[in-house]
């Protein structure tokens, strides 16, 4: 299968001819071609948004709208193949694709075709005014939209919906790790209603393709998930420019284990926000903290369940646990297991590579869900995004120490907090330092509310309004009232 760019319409493959292989996680083997492109593809793709923006910008929004949802049907009427697609392009299992990823791409598209038709603005009219104010928000123009392999075709959509809702001519690239949904939903732009230009994707390597895009001067904002190194990377390179930036980085996310907790609950939904999709969601937790008092209670009850977990073929429908993203990522995490060792871990379950579930996933990229203990909250295990099925436990005595904990970390995406005394939950909330809290639960999210980090999980905010807020700019317009 050969992948291609969309630029003005056309799915064409790279200027210079050059090909990147693709590789399915779980056997190790190639399975598709994409194009290798550089800055001639980016600047092409340029060129025709930019021819495309002056009727984009002023068609009206319930035509873009419309739009949205048509792109949203074609994704429920080819779900099965995106689902089946996804988990051979990423490694996660089919039933993660089936009941998160390709519906909620589905969603993105609806969401924010509902949004630009309730996306109101502000007028301020003071009693006796000889003016009125009121602000008019106006597209942007070209805007680069670049989405991580975790969740492929889920952020991918979340990024571009609200760009073209909001009238902007998009540049997206998505991961290279994994184009495919991508791909196959951009073969769809046309007969969603999308004009020439208005869409375009650019697949290739982040240092070539990427680059090309971030620092394009025509380029008027860059929405971009993935790696904190690179978003810091991203914020250098467009310093000197004045883009517009939305930067959702990594976490290190805390999970606070009070004594009161539904305790079966929080052991349940714990393992689930420990290592969904091989722990490779940058909302899972990772550094679990438990009360000093049902410290070993809750480390047992966690590690029985975690060692039911067994990696198995994502092209299964009984899988829970699939194969991770790629060989160079399932290295690096098995390297952070190696440095917790050295350390002086406690390995309580898992600790190495999981073999492979069957012949064809022989040459997969699989790890066993693993638990740390005895670690200091300083050292790097503990510092640093590894974004695998990786966990460490840390015990406390009071709540102060939970929170500072909690805080002893350079990352702050989101917390889980586990209590039943309201006024801890709200109190311990308001102190811990993320974008988000989750109370009691895990991942329910809501578009309308606002998503991101703050520290090094990020700059800005997506979802909701928030998102057209950033795709759009806000220009004061004021009238005299006599």
């Amino acid at each position: 299968m050969q992948l291609m760019n969309l630029i003005g319409g056309e799915l064409t493959g790279p200027v210079d001819g050059l090909w990147i292989e693709n590789i399915e996680p779980a056997t190790g083997q190639v399975f598709s071609q994409i194009p290798r492109s550089n800055q001639a593809d980016v600047e092409r793709a340029v060129q025709a948004a930019q021819s495309a923006f002056p009727a984009w910008s002023s068609t009206p929004l319930e035509e873009r709208a419309a739009c949205l949802r048509r792109w949203g049907q074609l994704i429920a009427q080819h779900s099965e193949k995106l689902i089946a697609s996804e988990s051979q392009d990423n490694g996660k299992p089919v039933s993660l694709a089936r009941s998160v990823d390709i519906p909620r791409a589905q969603k993105n598209l609806e969401f924010f075709a509902g949004a630009i038709e309730h996306f109101a603005s502000e007028s301020h009219i003071p009693a006796g005014a000889t003016h009125i104010h009121y602000t008019h928000r106006k597209p942007i123009g070209v805007v680069g939209c670049i989405s991580p392999w975790n969740l492929p075709l889920y952020l991918f959509t979340w990024k571009i919906a609200p760009a073209l809702a909001a009238g902007n001519c998009v540049i997206a690239k998505p991961s290279e790790v994994t184009p495919v949904t991508a791909w196959m939903l951009s073969t769809w732009a046309a007969e969603a209603g999308f004009p020439p230009g208005v869409f375009n994707v650019i697949h290739g390597l982040g240092p070539e393709a990427g680059q090309a895009i971030v620092e394009h001067a025509q380029i008027k904002a860059i929405s971009f998930t993935g790696g904190t190194n690179t978003g810091a990377h991203i914020a250098k390179t467009t310093a000197g420019q004045f883009k517009k930036l939305s930067l959702e980085l990594g976490g290190k996310n805390p999970a606070l284990i009070f004594a009161d907790c539904n305790f079966e609950e929080a052991v349940k939904t714990t393992v689930r926000s420990s290592f969904a999709n091989q722990g490779q969601i940058c909302l899972c937790s990772s550094r679990i903290l438990i009360e000093d008092s049902i410290y070993e209670q809750f480390r047992d009850a966690l590690v029985a369940k975690a060692q039911k977990i067994v990696p198995g073929d994502p092209a299964l429908a009984e899988t829970k646990m699939g194969a991770m993203s790629s060989e160079g990522h399932r290295d690096k995490v098995l390297g952070y297991i190696e440095t917790a060792k050295q350390l002086g871990a406690t390995v309580l379950c898992g600790g190495a590579a999981a073999p492979a579930p069957n012949e064809r996933c022989s040459q997969g990229y699989f790890i066993q869900p693993t638990i740390l203990e005895g670690l200091d909250a300083q050292c790097a295990v503990n510092q640093e995004e590894i974004f695998g099925p990786v966990i460490t436990l840390q015990r406390f005595h009071t709540e102060a120490e939970a929170i500072a904990l909690a805080n002893a970390s350079n990352y702050g995406l989101a917390a889980t907090i586990w209590t039943q005394d309201l006024a801890r939950a709200h109190r311990v909330a308001s102190k811990v330092e993320s974008g988000i809290a989750w109370i009691n639960c895990w991942l329910v999210r809501d578009l309308r509310t606002p998503f991101g980090g703050v520290k090094a999980s990020g700059v800005g905010r997506e979802g909701g309004f928030e998102a057209l807020r950033f795709f759009t700019e806000p220009q004061n317009v004021c009238i005299p009232t006599r």
